[in-house]
């Protein structure tokens, strides 16, 4: 920034060379400061020396070869430098490329353009500290974060996983439980035979089985059919 007491310089540089002559075109290029003695220039701003901001600024640059050989006009440009160091740019404009041959001992005369800015123009610069104070940063506490939130859903994912998985298996048993057969029970006559009598002593069986021998039903009935004929 430019303040009321310092004003911007403005620069405006002619890059040239000898045609014969191309290892001094380097260094004119890194010598700025250097003019050739054979090459006279001058400048005409048509509407003066006060450059309004944010409006078209034109001169007229006029190049003359004084010189025994020709000369070869590359380029053109302007720029605002700070007065104190020239090092420092306050608005750099396009380099206008040219390429243009001017023979010994004649002239050119080229036209350049350019628009200030209005942060380049003289005013008072101000700056006030609003707020100056200690400050504290803190974490905010408050919702939940992306990794928080993540881990809760994670967990409410496996539970509800757990108990489907609990409810599977009891459905799974309580299945197989229903599809199991019912004992079937033998209804009928009972036989001896099918007595238990292990616990009885042999000699106890023994006479058991002399007092009441076992009868076949045929001899059973043919007793009885004797009976009735007497």
């Amino acid at each position: 920034d430019v303040d009321d007491e310092d004003e911007a310089a403005a620069e405006t540089n002619l890059f040239v060379y000898r045609r014969k002559k191309k290892r001094k075109r380097r260094r004119r290029r890194s010598e700025r400061g250097k003019a050739s003695p054979n090459a006279d220039t001058t400048i005409l701003f048509v509407k003066g020396d006060d450059f309004p901001a944010n409006e078209i600024v034109k001169f007229l640059l006029g190049f003359s070869n004084k010189g025994p050989e020709n000369f070869v006009v590359e380029s053109l440009d302007a720029s605002f430098r700070y007065p104190q160091d020239y090092q420092f740019y306050i608005q750099n404009f396009t380099a206008l490329q040219l390429g243009i041959e001017v023979p010994a001992s004649r002239q050119a005369t080229f036209e350049y353009s350019f628009i200030p800015d209005a942060n380049v123009s003289p005013g008072n610069i101000f700056q006030d500290a609003v707020f100056n104070q200690t400050v504290t940063i803190t974490e905010r506490e408050d919702g939940l974060d992306g990794e928080t939130s993540w881990v809760l859903f994670l967990y409410v994912f496996l539970s509800g996983l757990g108990l489907l998985v609990v409810v599977g298996l009891h459905q799974l048993i309580e299945s197989r439980k229903r599809r199991r057969p019912a004992p079937k029970v033998e209804m009928g006559t009972s036989s001896h035979n099918d007595v238990d009598l292990s616990w009885i002593p042999q000699e106890t069986l023994n006479q058991i089985n002399k007092a009441s021998p076992r009868r076949s039903p045929r001899k059973r009935n043919q007793k009885r059919s004797a009976g009735s004929d007497e």
